[in-house]
């Protein structure tokens, strides 16, 4: 089982940054993908999920509006698009996997994901 995050960078205060999340080795469709972020001296925080399954979505208060995730199941690939970048977005970004398995569908990524990512960094510069 593989997710890898690509997509990072260095980009001004203001700027956009699609970041994408490769998946492998699970059945897409039966887990819910979610983006997290940590930045330094700061919890891990998750910032927007989306189902394998139906395409439903999170977002978490601080992105709403600015960032959307979407996936195509055919490439088992879940991006993260994010507008309107502000320094404070700077973080460490990660994606998780969690079986989809409880009447919510974010339950998993928030207890316990299955899998994760190695991270990728994204720094916006003021």
């Amino acid at each position: 089982v593989q997710l890898v995050e690509s997509g990072g960078a260095l980009v001004p205060a203001g700027g956009s940054l699609r970041l994408s999340c490769l998946a492998s080795g699970f059945a897409f469709h039966e887990y819910a993908i979610g983006w997290f972020r940590q930045a330094p001296g700061k919890e891990r925080e998750g910032v927007s999920y989306i189902s394998g399954s139906d395409g439903d979505t999170y977002y978490a208060d601080s992105v709403k509006g600015r960032f959307t995730i979407s996936s195509d199941n055919a490439k088992n690939t879940v991006y993260l698009q994010m507008a309107s970048l502000k320094p404070e977005d700077t973080a460490v970004y990660y994606c998780a996997a969690a079986m989809i398995a409880y009447s919510s569908p974010w339950y998993g990524l928030r207890v316990a994901p299955d899998y994760w990512g190695q991270g990728t960094q994204v720094t916006v510069s003021s």
